[in-house]
């Protein structure tokens, strides 16, 4: 498996280079940097004497098709710094190569056909041959590399397989993918906007947005209230010394917003919660008896994110996670950590995401010789990293391990939920922490009276709101299970004269908690239903003469289907239902 993970990176990597060619011979002037592999494909940025549009990349693809024919073998050689001076013309090449001069590297470069580029490899060993199926995706802008004080570079997207059949199957993924995507869904549903006069990655929810994340926020905090966790409220800033403590600071200081100097204080917005929290739990003594203490909070954060990695709310720069940190004896972490696999094992199939098929677990290690990145216990890290790795096994959890993704203060298992476009993204984690209680000097009176340092683990139920609503905006292409629906029920009259029964109806539905709408609009009853259908409401309630004459409501669902007619209170003890066990298919 990992053997055919490296041919396809070789192959796309090779692919990428096709691709800087083709730009420089179409391109006189074009100066090529980087063109790396991700996942799903690769990138090149390129600074161009004039700009393109994705309207240019089938002509760009024809160059590459011609190009490949004269490509039947990759030479890679190293050379002396003299030798690299043919890149004398390009400076992102000669920044690269003056670095690799500095730190001792070898300078390697590649040929394929009569183009050159600097670089490390790897490649396919016969491009020709092996490039059978490529497509190029996308034109965005990209500053080098990564920093907004750098100028501003055209990125260009493309992906390669070693078939035609693989190709076709990853776009049409795609672009089933592009119906689901929660920009254009939360758009069209109006469930949130950015506005740039607020700023960017800031999202503003509309009263629908805003519905889906109160019921969220409901659900979170009632069952965990059912778990024993402690709700708190605590403020979204805090002095700057808080953090160095911590030893944030250091870390997360590129992602913090900026210190602000009120009076002789210095505070900052706060991008995470645990110290906080830990201020809780010091500010009295503690007993052995009372733990675990689970203290939990709906958490705003703020976060300061590059503006090229802001996306829809997937990536924002204020969010609200469902936090909780949770004080135990090393002898309990064990069990806690397994009642947190339970809870969100829980969460998550109660909002309709399946172990497996939606999400997994990745244990998340630590790279012990990177003393900057991690701290330095040997024994703590090994203890750490053996009780996760015993509690996914005993919990019958599939999961897989990942190097150098842990947090600095100890490993964590991280939930990885997969994206309609294929790929994997850490949607919330579970963080066993030795280091922060050491640093904030926490303890706990223990059974010999003596005063001990607690663990911490840290952990979330459902991750950031926002983030979790995009996933399932996504999952459902925003045709939400009815008890987070924002608009759960729609009633249709079918003549103005139905409007004052339609009414009746709205008030007994408004009055058993249900949410309601009432389309009085002088428009067709199938205009009406096909209006509710797009905005994805749950039910529709159909209201004519003999409706009206028997006391009756005649139910369809946004699927088309047609439930037939029934008494209003049959249909409320319906979708009563339906939200009180928070099904996810609507009931038959």
């Amino acid at each position: 498996m990992a053997q055919d993970q490296k041919y396809l990176e070789n192959l796309r990597h090779t692919t990428a280079h096709l691709l800087a060619a083709a730009m420089v011979k179409l391109h006189p002037g074009a100066k090529p940097t980087i063109g790396p592999t991700i996942e799903n494909g690769f990138y090149y940025d390129f600074d161009l004497p004039k700009p393109i549009s994705e309207e240019d990349l089938p002509k760009i693809e024809a160059e590459m098709k011609t190009l490949l024919k004269y490509w039947n073998n990759v030479e890679q050689r190293e050379v002396s710094p003299e030798e690299a001076m043919m890149f004398s013309d390009n400076p992102y090449k000669l920044e690269l190569i003056e670095e690799l001069i500095k730190v001792k590297e070898p300078i390697t470069v590649v040929k394929t056909g009569d183009f050159e580029d600097l670089c490390r490899g790897g490649h396919a060993q016969n491009p020709r041959e092996e490039i059978r199926a490529f497509k190029l995706l996308s034109v965005a802008g990209a500053y080098w590399r990564g920093d907004e004080k750098n100028k501003m570079l055209t990125r260009i997207y493309g992906t390669a397989f070693p078939s035609q059949k693989e190709l076709d199957d990853y776009l049409n993924m795609l672009e089933e993918a592009k119906k689901r995507d929660h920009r254009k869904i939360g758009q069209d549903l109006g469930l949130y906007i950015f506005s740039d006069l607020v700023g960017k990655g800031l999202p503003l929810f509309t009263a629908k947005g805003a519905t889906i994340r109160r019921e969220l926020e409901r659900f979170v905090v009632d069952e965990e209230l059912k778990r024993g966790y402690e709700h708190v409220v605590t403020p979204p800033l805090a002095k700057t010394d808080l953090y160095r403590v911590s030893g944030h600071y250091p870390y997360y200081k590129e992602t913090m917003y900026p210190p602000m100097k009120i009076e002789e204080d210095e505070l900052i917005l706060r991008p995470m919660s645990c110290p906080h929290h830990f201020m809780l739990y010091a500010s009295k003594s503690r007993s052995y008896k009372e733990l675990p203490i689970k203290i939990a909070e709906l958490v705003d954060l703020y976060r300061y994110e590059k503006s090229g990695e802001l996306s829809g709310l997937t990536r924002v720069r204020t969010f609200c996670l469902a936090d909780s940190h949770i004080f135990c004896t090393p002898d309990q972490a064990k069990q806690v950590v397994l009642e947190v696999l339970e809870l969100i094992n829980y969460a998550n199939g109660v909002l309709g995401f399946v172990k497996g098929k939606d999400y997994t677990y990745r244990l998340s290690l630590g790279d012990r010789t990177d003393e900057k990145k991690y701290y330095k216990d040997e024994d703590s890290w090994d203890e750490a990293e053996k009780i996760l790795r015993e509690v996914l096994t005993e919990a019958n959890e599939s999961f897989y391990e990942a190097k150098n993704e842990a947090a600095f203060y100890g490993p964590k298992i991280d939930v990885q939920m997969k994206t309609v476009r294929g790929s994997e993204e850490t949607a919330f984690t579970v963080q066993y922490d030795f280091v922060l209680p050491k640093r904030f000097d926490l303890k706990y009176i223990d059974k010999d009276s003596k005063g001990k340092q607690p663990v911490v683990i840290h952990r979330s139920s459902i991750g950031a709101i926002e983030r979790t609503m995009a996933f399932m905006i996504e999952k459902y292409a925003g045709a939400f299970p009815v008890w987070l629906s924002p608009v759960q029920v729609q009633i249709i009259p079918i003549t103005d004269r139905n409007i004052k029964y339609g009414q009746k109806v709205l008030e007994q539905l408004k009055n058993s908690g249900i949410r309601v709408e009432l389309d009085d609009r002088s428009e067709t009853m199938q205009s009406k239903i096909r209006d509710a259908q797009i905005q994805k409401i749950p039910y529709m309630l159909i209201i004519g003469d003999r409706e009206e004459k028997e006391g009756k409501v005649a139910v369809r669902t946004r699927e088309g289907k047609d439930l037939g007619a029934m008494k209003l209170e049959e249909f409320i003890d319906r979708i009563k239902k339906d939200i009180e066990t928070k099904r996810i298919e609507l009931g038959s």
